[in-house]
């Protein structure tokens, strides 16, 4: 049989079996075998890790399955359940990434060391779902993040020695892994998935009802994601490939984004900074936006060391032009942060934002310090850089993962300072993130507001107490707004006189006299009177029109009133008012509708008995009687 190869084919193979012949027999036997040998000889580490994982996940399952946070309402978890299942699932994690044949007693003592710590902080910082989503939980996270990959390194070198090759390598390749992984979890559920269905068919059902249990869920997201890492940990030499091959697409992407950078900040004089101010109210995260990329992209330019460093001179230049732009991202960030800050005062995401801008400055110094000292060559200058600024990091997020520095007691101090001293008025204060963003300091301080000397301050203090959400203070703002506005639109009869806030508040009600700012309304009140009626002006305009009546070019208008168009009544139970009922109206007669136009413009408006109480415009009823 003869293949159909060329001569050049035949020439290289001929060649390739000549001078490694072991190696490409090896691979000819890994293909007919369907499997690859790991780089590594530790083949128990996919099983000790799957284990783990499994064992890890059914354990924070069991610990929180109490109704979960996609149940409205939301059911919390004892505090401790929180905390208790963080420390399970971030101490197995760490386990898991440090895990290695030599020294594997330091792996489980640092997955033990990082489980008690986060638990702790998670136990510290008090219950509820959302610590999952907070700032503290971040910085905790991202100090973990850093802490591993310096753990690798000094497990390896048995010292309490960094080189940056080892950190940032081990950085990069716990990265990939942890994508990887979940990519790898993702294909397990979707096979599983896909076995159930295939059973289905032939009434074998178990497995389909295996994945309705959160338990048999919980079991296999764990043991998927160990047993990937442990598979993939056992091949380095593809992983290192993989990431190499990560950070040469990245930096492809740093010539793309430092252009982009320069000609933001070239064209910044010409602009002005009042152009990022009145553009967005999120200047400060776009800008620390670009400021991680450009460290990221330029990292991936540099490499881990020399011999790493891309040699393209545009990948070069663009890498530092990113190094350079850096520093005055952050000056802008910080500018706008202090503005918002004197503008609106302190709140926790404010500062946070100085804290993130603090280190995005501190990275841009170290940053350029570099580009002055070594030019082309400021790669070497930076490395160590890097390094000192993760352990900074590393710290500073662990410190503020904690409660030891609170920014809600201090952002409830300054706010409320600034509604106390008329600063802000009680109608511009933000109630709904004292009450709900500030924490326990929020709640108490919402709650001695209560008794302020301030009438207003007072009210809106009790008013938003009763809540419960932050949506329903919203309503508050926004029912008080509208029943500010109310008074520029609404006519008081028989005498102009000053409406209760409380009146004003249910008028607004579209059953009564609505939103609509274009929408006039009367009121018959008099001042400490327990009754009170309203009338949509536009209901009367409506029901004065002739139904026949031409628009404009003969087309007919089409009344917009409303089914139950008719006068609203009100009434007062001590400092409340309440809405009674709502008066439908017949069809007018001409002369009725000749009358009322005539009545509403001559402000005759008064309640006759016949027997019954009955709203009259101009002598016409407007709607049905009242009892």
């Amino acid at each position: 049989m003869r293949f159909p190869c060329s001569r050049t084919t035949a020439l290289a193979i001929a060649l390739a079996l000549a001078f490694r012949p072991a190696r490409l027999l090896g691979s000819m036997a890994m293909d007919r075998s369907g499997d690859f040998e790991a780089d590594a000889g530790w083949r128990l580490r996919p099983l000790i890790l799957a284990i783990v994982g499994a064992l890890a996940a059914l354990v924070v399952q069991q610990l929180l399955d109490v109704g979960g946070p996609v149940r409205y309402p939301a059911i919390d978890p004892e505090n401790w359940r929180i905390a208790l299942a963080t420390a399970v699932g971030t101490g197995a994690a760490s386990f898991g990434f440090a895990l290695e044949r030599q020294r594997a007693p330091w792996a489980v003592l640092f997955g033990l060391v990082v489980g008690a710590v986060a638990g702790l902080v998670f136990y510290w910082n008090g219950g509820g779902w959302g610590l999952w989503h907070d700032w503290h939980s971040a910085s905790l996270f991202l100090s973990i993040a850093i802490a591993v990959p310096l753990f690798q390194t000094a497990r390896n070198e048995a010292a309490w020695r960094f080189p940056y090759a080892d950190v940032h390598g081990n950085a990069w390749t716990n990265v990939v892994l942890w994508c990887a992984c979940w990519l790898f979890t993702g294909v397990v559920f979707a096979l599983a998935w896909l076995l159930s269905s295939l059973f289905d068919l032939i009434g074998l059902h178990f497995l389909r009802d295996l994945l309705q249990h959160n338990w048999f869920n919980a079991l296999l997201v764990g043991a998927s994601f160990g047993a990937s890492l442990g598979l993939l940990r056992e091949r380095d030499g593809v992983l290192r490939l993989l990431q190499r091959v990560v950070t040469a697409v990245l930096a492809v992407l740093a010539p793309v984004l430092g252009l982009g950078l320069l000609v933001f900040l070239v064209a910044l004089p010409f602009t002005g900074l009042n152009a990022l101010w009145e553009a967005t109210k999120s200047t400060t995260p776009i800008l620390l936006s670009c400021v991680i990329g450009a460290l990221i992209l330029a990292n991936a330019v540099i490499g881990n060391g020399e011999q790493e460093e891309l040699r393209n001179p545009v990948l070069r230049v663009g890498a530092m032009v990113l190094a350079l732009a850096t520093l005055p991202l952050a000056v802008i960030a910080a500018i706008a942060t202090g503005l918002r800050i004197d503008q609106y005062g302190l709140t926790p995401d404010r500062l946070w934002a100085v804290v993130f801008v603090a280190l995005a400055t501190a990275y841009g110094v170290a940053y350029l310090v570099a580009l002055v000292r070594g030019r082309m060559h400021w790669g070497a200058w930076v490395r160590p850089s890097n390094l000192r600024l993760a352990f900074v990091v590393a710290g500073v997020g662990l410190v503020l993962a904690t409660p030891l520095l609170s920014f809600n007691a201090l952002s409830t101090a300054d706010q409320v300072a600034r509604l106390e001293s008329g600063k802000t008025s009680p109608e511009k204060f933000d109630w709904a993130a004292l009450a709900f963003d500030f924490g326990d300091p929020g709640k108490a301080a919402l709650k001695r507001l209560e008794g302020s000397k301030n009438a207003v301050i007072a009210a809106r203090a009790k008013g938003v107490s009763s809540k419960t959400n932050r949506w329903d203070v919203a309503a508050i703002d926004r029912t008080q707004t509208d029943a500010d506005l109310l008074v520029k639109r609404l006519r008081v009869l028989p005498v102009a006189v000053p409406v209760p806030l409380a009146l004003r508040t249910q008028l607004t009600d579209w059953q009564g006299c609505g939103t609509d700012r274009e929408d006039r309304c009367m009121l018959l009140y008099t001042p400490g009177a327990s009754e009170a009626v309203s009338l949509s002006q536009r209901c009367i305009d409506n029901l004065a029109r002739n139904p026949r009546e031409k628009g404009v070019r003969g087309v007919p208008v089409i009344s917009d009133a409303r089914p139950g168009c008719g006068a609203a009544r009100y009434q007062r139970t001590g400092n409340t008012w309440e809405r009674l009922d709502e008066n439908a109206q017949a069809p007018l007669t001409p002369a009725e509708r000749a009358a009322l136009k005539a009545g509403d413009a001559a402000g005759k408006v008064e309640i006759r008995a016949v027997p019954a109480r009955r709203v009259f415009v101009g002598g016409v009823p407007v709607g049905d009687p009242f009892e």
